[in-house]
């Protein structure tokens, strides 16, 4: 048996939302747990998030009065990705992530609330929950928190170069490599991969992703596949590696992201001919790829000062405004002079967008305006372009998080959650229902985590 220079019962590879929930579960079910993280602060692509995580059933809609459960959640999941993801793991992440957010609420102290005030594409309920500031970076600090007070060990600066893995699976232990280039060697009994997908590996964007592999990246580019690439080489099975989220909203050029609420409650894209070009409401993981087909891949959000006030719940929307990247005008005439569109074109886009929503029309895009408010002055309008977030695919796992190969059996004790596993939006950015990112990397990180931990223990007794 190699001998290494240290051996914890349970290390995770990945400090985000989904290595943390895996750390916090796997230290309640008792076992010791070691983080590595390869950055020198746990941030990831959490932080760049927004931070909402959808859950259904919560106490949270109960006391809001919203009516919704797992299974109209999971048939919404299921709808807007037309039945590709795997059923068995969408029943799976919906049953687990309302009890997974009121765990972290009741047993460490997150805050959490639903947002009733908008609704993003493809959701039939109210379902978003976020923290106070509704950001991702409070999400992943707090989580951070959690951990220290439970004792949970974080090596920061430690990047996981390679497994070290038995006849039969069983990984027994990993090399990491220091920012000085000096290596350690790791043992564990158990190993979770929360390390996020592919994002940041151009080689495999181009590869699986073509459409988006010129596109910003607007993920952490920590994110480079290696726990698909560990799990390929080990025999494992992978599943829709194209799905990606994209986002069809990052304010140009300051790179920060601007919620969808701005034209789910009633605001339009156009591009820099002042024209809109699609069906915006259909969901911004797919605008990502149509506002680059625009001309110089930009376009305009516009939308007025009652959705700038719902916006502005949002840290990230609040730090655009705060760059001057949120501009406003009085009138037609004066935003086309801000934005510096043509005037004639943005004043009969917008006279016809008044003309559908008066009417309640669905447009020749296919955009339905039914009970949309008209913009009224002041408008706003924010430069965009579109992004590719993070990648949906990875590997498959039970239902316990287990990774499993081709035929299906399971590793012996080798979990991933998060964006190291297949998600449950297919292989189409399409098929990103708004939020799947975080349900995985909080429902899958908080089974994986349990799984582990019992291993763990269990090998110890």
């Amino acid at each position: 048996m190699e001998a290494y220079d240290v051996s914890v019962p349970v290390v995770i590879v990945g400090a985000g939302a989904a290595g943390l929930c895996a750390a916090l579960a796997a230290k309640e079910a008792g076992a010791e747990v070691l983080v590595l993280e390869r950055d020198p602060v746990p941030r990831g692509s959490t932080a760049l998030s927004a931070g909402l995580v959808p859950a259904a059933g919560t106490r949270w809609q109960r006391e809001a009065e919203i009516k919704d459960s797992p299974d109209l959640f999971a048939a919404d999941i299921m709808a807007k990705a037309v039945g590709e993801p795997d059923a068995e793991e969408v029943g799976t992440v919906t049953r687990a992530v309302g009890p997974a957010l009121e765990w972290l609420a009741d047993a460490h102290g997150l805050a959490f609330s639903v947002i009733t005030d908008f609704r993003y594409p493809g959701h039939s309920a109210n379902r978003m929950h976020g923290l106070p500031s509704r950001s991702g970076e409070e999400l992943v600090d707090r989580l951070r928190d959690a951990a220290e007070r439970a004792g949970i060990d974080i090596l920061c600066d430690a990047r996981a170069i390679a497994l070290h893995a038995a006849g039969d699976g069983r990984i027994a232990g990993l090399t990491l490599r220091r920012p000085d280039g000096a290596e350690d060697t790791l043992g564990c009994g158990a190993l979770v991969l929360a390390c996020n997908g592919y994002g940041g590996n151009k080689g495999l964007v181009r590869q699986h992703v073509p459409a988006l592999s010129d596109a910003l990246y607007f993920g952490h580019p920590g994110n480079q596949g290696e726990a698909i690439l560990w799990g390929e080489a080990l025999g494992a099975a992978t599943r829709h590696l194209p799905g990606h989220q994209g986002h069809g909203s990052v304010a140009h050029p300051v790179g920060i992201l601007i919620t969808w609420a701005t034209i789910t409650e009633g605001g339009v894209q156009v591009n820099l001919q002042g024209r809109r070009f699609s069906d915006e409401s259909h969901g911004y993981s797919e605008q990502a790829a149509k506002v680059l087909q625009q001309p110089e891949g930009i376009a305009w959000t516009v939308f007025d000062a009652r959705i700038a006030g719902i916006a502005g719940q949002f840290e990230d929307f609040r730090r655009a405004e705060s760059a001057g990247a949120i501009l406003e005008a009085e009138s037609v005439s004066a935003l086309a002079a801000a934005t510096r569109l043509p005037e004639a074109a943005l004043t009969e886009t917008l006279a016809e967008l008044q003309r559908l929503k008066s009417a309640g029309s669905t447009d020749a895009f296919g955009r339905s305006f039914a009970g949309i408010p008209q913009l009224s002055p002041p408008y706003r309008a924010v430069r965009v372009t579109g992004a590719l977030f993070h990648t949906q695919g990875g590997l498959v796992v039970d239902s316990s998080a287990r990774v499993t190969r081709p035929d299906g059996s399971a590793f012996p004790n080798l979990f991933a959650a998060g964006g190291a596993a297949c998600g449950v939006s297919g292989p189409q950015a399409s098929g990103y229902l708004s939020g799947n990112g975080l349900l995985t990397a909080v429902a899958l990180g908080r089974i994986a985590g349990r799984g582990a931990g019992a291993l763990a223990q269990g090998a110890c007794a």
